[in-house]
């Protein structure tokens, strides 16, 4: 599953290449043509033409590399990606149903003192908690407890 980004990469890191050949190349022949003359006069015509434009090249060589391999690291994500989201669209069944299930299947009920909800005794949010005490009737039926979002205990006593 090669994305058509990763071929339009390529001619980038080549040209990435030429491009430092060709400047390393030119810094070759600019110093040896400095190094063969004894004036500086007689230097700066192999500066001018070969040393600054070899020392361009490099420069604009290094960032056409970096600029591919961003590209090219940005493609391989998007492919994985791309990889992940259909591997996971079939798996989306399974979590539905596991997001389903109920946390707590406990019959018992419990509240906690000063509390605005009442919870199935296996309730992530009571399990442990030793204030939490049985729900009181009275408070059930005058409507001042609701059910637990979590646990979902409104099914138990309807």
């Amino acid at each position: 599953m090669r994305t058509g980004r990763l071929r339009t990469v390529h001619p980038v890191l080549w040209a990435g290449w030429a491009a430092l050949a060709a400047g390393a190349v030119l810094c070759v022949i600019g110093w040896y043509g400095i190094s063969g003359e004894r004036f500086a006069e007689r230097q700066l015509p192999y500066l001018a033409s070969c040393t600054v434009p070899g020392a361009a090249l490099i420069v604009a060589g290094a960032v056409l590399l970096t600029q591919g391999r961003n590209a090219l690291a940005a493609a391989r994500v998007e492919e994985l990606y791309g990889l992940l989201v259909a591997a996971g669209s079939g798996d989306t069944d399974d979590a539905g149903r596991a997001a389903a299930l109920p946390l707590a299947v406990s019959g018992d009920l419990l509240m906690v003192p000063g509390g605005t909800l009442w919870h199935r005794a296996d309730c992530p949010l009571v399990a442990g908690k030793v204030e939490a005490v049985p729900v009181d009737a009275k408070l059930l039926a005058g409507g001042e407890l609701g059910p637990c979002p979590i646990c979902d205990p409104a099914g138990e006593t309807g």
